[in-house]
């Protein structure tokens, strides 16, 4: 994977603003911060783009991916940004890990928990603060989390 991908996600009221740089990309924060409203905003905006009421500006298509048929799911998903919930418990597996290694996609995983079976970088963990009136990803470089 080559290159940074900016991700925007919108509505009215709230707005995620993030760079993609690696295939694996963490996002942490504690409860209540905004984890899962940023991958149901995302969902909203790919299930209806015409009638969403999110706006969702990327240069690679996204796509959220959960439930058991995962594998099914991913092989038909390629050279995408795929967003993934903490509540999917396939994360935290070594088939998992394999299999999206033989992949294209960027994958941007939500969660709380640390997922040893996955290679990504420290440089790549992102943890959500709120910033006025817009949620706002901000990169954590080498900083442990207390969840």
């Amino acid at each position: 994977m080559k290159g940074k991908h900016r991700v925007i996600v919108s509505t009215k009221r709230l707005k995620y603003d993030f760079e993609i740089r690696r295939n694996i990309t963490i996002i942490q924060g504690d409860s209540a911060t905004g984890k899962t409203t940023l991958v149901d905003m995302i969902r909203e905006a790919v299930n209806n783009p015409s009638g969403a009421s999110v706006d969702l500006v990327c240069d690679k298509k996204c796509f959220v991916l959960d439930g058991t048929l995962w594998k099914e799911q991913l092989a038909a998903v390629s050279d995408s940004i795929v967003f993934i919930d903490e509540g999917n418990e396939f994360i935290k597996t070594i088939e998992f890990s394999k299999f999206i290694q033989n992949t294209d996609n960027y994958y941007v995983i939500v969660t709380r928990e640390s997922l040893p079976a996955l290679p990504y970088s420290v440089e790549e963990i992102y943890g959500i603060k709120t910033s006025g009136k817009y949620g706002r990803l901000e990169q954590k470089f080498n900083e442990f989390y207390r969840i």
